[in-house]
């Protein structure tokens, strides 16, 4: 697609989203992150789509932020608000502030797509590479894989990109603390047992085992997909047990609107799969 991010389309359902950096440990310089963002918008205009699988190249997922990378040209960029502000910044709080966005509006752009986003973590992921994983709807691991919220031993909040956020709905709070708190590196087994990912693989198939459950995903209704990966996170922050029964009847009246029920229910008489409307 371009330099850094690979987007491929596998089954004409599912896109698979490469960071394409593996010298550079996949990190995140600002060109990239501008791709990425492209890259995600392009899969929420094609309704064809039914769920994305992020990786990366090499041996890492991704690594965070680039800190060896030049910020004194960053213009040219144009996939993101604020990105036409880069090159004509006041001055390195201002550079780094609207860095800081480029790359936390690219992850709450990963979770609040309609299409469910899949980690498939083949490596280090490790600061804003975290944060990213933490971003996506599922986590899958290969052995090699291991995790930090590192930035607290650079002498900054482990709170960053969402992390604060995540972690805690992910791990529970306490566990979430810990983690934050130290900044260590863990592994893909602990990862799995603490609930982060779903499953641990041997390394080189954890795309596979990915797209696997991304072919699966794929055969529900595109609509129902899409409501229930929303309404799902949103209930998360409801504040009562009857603002997510509000939101959850809303959202199924609506469904049932669509005609996707009567084909539901036709494919079942018949003893077939069901053929889904596209969005």
């Amino acid at each position: 697609m371009s330099e850094g991010i690979q987007l491929e389309v596998r089954d004409e359902r599912v896109a698979i989203v490469t960071i394409d950096r593996p010298e550079r440990r996949n990190a995140l310089a600002a060109e990239v992150l501008d791709a990425m963002h492209g890259a995600f918008d392009e899969i929420a205009g094609r309704p064809e789509l039914r769920a994305v699988v992020l990786t990366g190249a090499g041996t890492a997922f991704c690594s965070g932020a680039d800190m060896k990378e030049r910020t004194g040209d960053l213009g040219g960029l144009g996939h993101t608000p604020g990105s036409a502000l880069l090159g004509r910044v006041q001055g390195p709080i201002t550079r780094s502030f609207v860095m800081q966005e480029l790359m936390a509006s690219l992850f709450e752009k990963i979770h609040r797509l309609r299409l469910p986003v899949l980690a498939a973590v083949n490596g280090p992921a490790h600061g804003g590479g975290f944060a990213l994983s933490l971003a996506c709807d599922i986590r899958f691991a290969a052995r090699s894989a291991t995790f930090g919220a590192v930035f607290i031993k650079r002498g900054v909040s482990a709170c960053d990109m969402g992390t604060s956020y995540y972690l805690p709905r992910l791990v529970g709070a306490s566990r979430s603390a810990e983690l934050l708190l130290t900044g260590r590196v863990f592994d893909a087994e602990e990862a799995a047992r603490i609930g982060l990912v779903l499953d641990v693989v041997p390394d080189g198939e954890v795309v596979d085992r990915a797209l696997e459950t991304a072919r699966e995903i794929a055969t529900n209704s595109p609509l129902a997909v899409w409501m229930t990966k929303e309404t799902m996170w949103q209930t998360i922050d409801a504040p009562s047990l009857r603002h997510a029964i509000d939101l959850e009847n809303r959202t199924q009246i609506m469904c049932t609107a669509t005609g996707e029920l009567e084909t539901a229910f036709a494919s079942f008489r018949e003893g077939r799969q069901p053929e889904w409307k596209d969005l």
